[in-house]
């Protein structure tokens, strides 16, 4: 594929007609579109479709319309023949590297789902199956150095960018050897160390922070005159977010500025309850990139070869200062909204088309088919990931809950104004603390 930066094709037209294989996995080759912006100064990327179109359901839920590419762009004929070595798309270490991280992010939710209903959890936990896809084809191109933003979905951005599994668990069971020392539980996941900005509980609110510091990358390389490779920032955010204030603000300043920032739609189609058909005029995300100049492009969610493919273009051009990019990954769900959710609203036959195309048994089958490994590797793969799993559980379980000195830690710059009393103790610690309060 070539670069984001640098294609000259036509325009394509929408045709909800008919829809185009876009599978590495499916064996058929991809037709890419690509597109130039109206300002005529930048292009955007590939327009990506999701593969064979879900029938329309009931509740408003349906698979979006494919978009045909030019005709200045020709598909390549499927051989039905293994690749060459050449013609792969990763090495043996990548794909092996993608594969442990995409289940690592399924076994791990799974055992959330179990922790959660055995009461070691609290609050809402929202779970990733089904979009590892995307997590895993964007966070393992990235440097410890570069930075991102998650949702309250975050576990699985967490475990992608580095953060230690037992960590992130003993963090959901709200213990004191958590990444946030228990404060942060599963939606404010967040890591220094690793460059994890913050899970966030409300939607579109790690965007200004992706923003923020991909502004202080620039300000570093451009006026404190810092060299080495520019951080790249990623912000990762839901479909419904793409109707937020925020999310339209902080395109124009990134554009504006020209930050190293990449801007990631996970489009699972709904938000919430709500069908993302029902609540967006324009349901094609990726096209509000063009309204403030920015390279922009839709893929396949569910095809982590597919994603890592523009994902590459997009940190490459952010890092060497080109600008931002806005990529809309078409993704899926597999769960509910969170595990509080029965998950009724949405059709039965639209969850078994995304079922059937579960982005890591599609993995799988491209690394045996290809022979870039075998069975016994990824079993011993899936081993290894349980026992990661298991013992992040058995850390979390048997670590500490946090003091209540705790309590008041990183709420306040001068804790002496009043997490301190006079006499060096936390107020918290005073039996007097809370006289006055309602007695529960």
């Amino acid at each position: 594929m070539a670069a984001l930066s640098s294609l000259r094709v036509a325009v394509p037209q929408l045709d909800s007609r008919r829809t185009l294989p876009c599978s590495h996995f499916g064996g058929a080759g991809c037709e890419k579109a690509f597109f130039r912006c109206q300002s005529s100064k930048l292009l955007l990327g590939a327009g990506c479709v999701a593969g064979e179109k879900a029938p329309r359901v009931a509740g408003g839920g349906n698979v979006r319309a494919a978009v045909s590419a030019s005709k200045a762009v020709t598909e390549k004929p499927n051989s039905g023949s293994k690749s060459d070595k050449a013609d792969l798309l990763v090495t043996k270490d990548e794909g092996l590297e993608l594969y442990e991280d995409m289940v690592l992010g399924r076994s791990f939710e799974d055992m959330c789902a179990q922790m959660y209903y055995r009461g070691k959890m609290f609050g809402f936990v929202h779970l990733y199956n089904g979009q590892e896809a995307v997590s895993t084809g964007f966070i393992k191109l990235l440097k410890q150095t570069d930075f991102v933003t998650s949702t309250y979905r975050d576990h699985v951005h967490a475990l992608s960018k580095g953060v230690p599994a037992r960590q992130v668990m003993a963090e959901l069971f709200g213990k004191s050897t958590g990444c946030c020392r228990g404060q942060g539980g599963s939606m404010h996941m967040f890591s220094a160390e690793h460059g994890l900005l913050g899970g966030f509980a409300f939607i579109g609110e790690g965007i200004p922070v992706a923003v923020g510091a991909a502004f202080t990358s620039k300000y570093k390389r451009e006026v404190l005159k810092e060299e080495g490779d520019m951080p790249v920032s990623i912000a990762f955010f839901g479909d419904g977010t793409a109707n937020n204030g925020q999310f339209f603000e902080c395109l124009n300043m990134a554009q504006l500025w020209k930050l190293p920032v990449i801007f990631v739609v996970e489009n699972n189609l709904w938000a919430i309850g709500m069908s993302h058909y029902r609540s967006t005029s324009d349901p094609e995300i990726w096209k509000k990139g063009p309204a403030f100049g920015m390279a922009s492009a839709h893929v396949d969610g569910m095809d982590v070869l597919k994603v890592r493919e523009v994902a590459k273009e997009a940190v490459e051009r952010a890092r060497r200062g080109d600008g931002p990019t806005l990529i809309e990954c078409e993704t899926y769900r597999f769960r509910g909204h969170s595990l509080a959710d029965p998950d009724e609203l949405r059709a039965p036959a639209e969850k078994a088309h995304y079922a059937a195309r579960d982005p890591i048994v599609a993995l799988k089958k491209y690394l045996l088919d290809n022979e870039i490994a075998t069975e016994a590797e990824l079993k011993s793969i899936e081993k290894k990931i349980d026992e990661v799993v298991e013992d992040a559980v058995e850390f979390a379980d048997a670590s500490p809950l946090p003091g209540r000195s705790q309590l008041l830690e990183n709420v306040f710059a001068d804790p002496k104004g009043f997490g301190i009393g006079p006499d060096g103790r936390y107020r918290c610690e005073d039996p007097g603390f809370t006289a006055g309060t309602a007695q529960v």
